[in-house]
């Protein structure tokens, strides 16, 4: 079995559309760079399952029950400046990670979607954290100060399948 760095990245062609969308103004992450922005958002959290976030003692801002383009679109004009650097991470971390303007994760919300069933939107500087889970919907929240208990590293599956 890989390791999650062998792993990482190896699947570009799952978040092709976005990557065609964006053009240059999108930038894959290294693996480094991954793990170094899931340090300040995703491993913050612990980990229900194997891919979805336990909230608990976070704060949630918002839950909406729709899962569609409009609502994310909606939540990242709300909680992030038009310039604000935001970084998309997909459940498999085989799919690479990708940093890009809020305006354009709004802009482009369908295609970010359209990726993967999972995904979270980190906020960097807001320090907001949105969840996307198909069938449930978003969820919105501050992203804790420290590592609960490291579960969310777990969280991003390292087998080629999205779980």
């Amino acid at each position: 079995m890989l390791s999650g760095s062998e792993m990482y990245g190896t699947q570009p062609e799952r978040i092709a559309g976005v990557l065609e969308a964006l053009g240059e103004s999108g930038m894959v992450l290294s693996y480094e760079e991954d793990r170094a922005f899931a340090a300040l958002s995703l491993e913050r959290f612990g980990a229900v399952g194997s891919s979805r976030l336990d909230w608990h003692g976070a704060e949630v801002i918002e839950r909406c029950g729709a899962f569609d383009g409009g609502q994310l679109r909606r939540m990242v004009g709300t909680y992030a400046g038009a310039n604000e650097l935001v970084v998309v991470f997909w459940a498999n971390l085989a799919v690479p990670s990708v940093a890009l303007e809020a305006a354009l994760v709004a802009r482009h919300a369908e295609a970010v979607l359209e990726c993967s069933p999972e995904c979270w939107i980190y906020l960097t500087d807001s320090g907001v954290l949105i969840e996307f889970q198909d069938g449930e919907g978003l969820t919105a929240g501050r992203v804790p100060p420290d590592a609960t208990d490291g579960a969310g590293s777990t969280m991003r599956a390292a087998d080629g399948e999205s779980e």
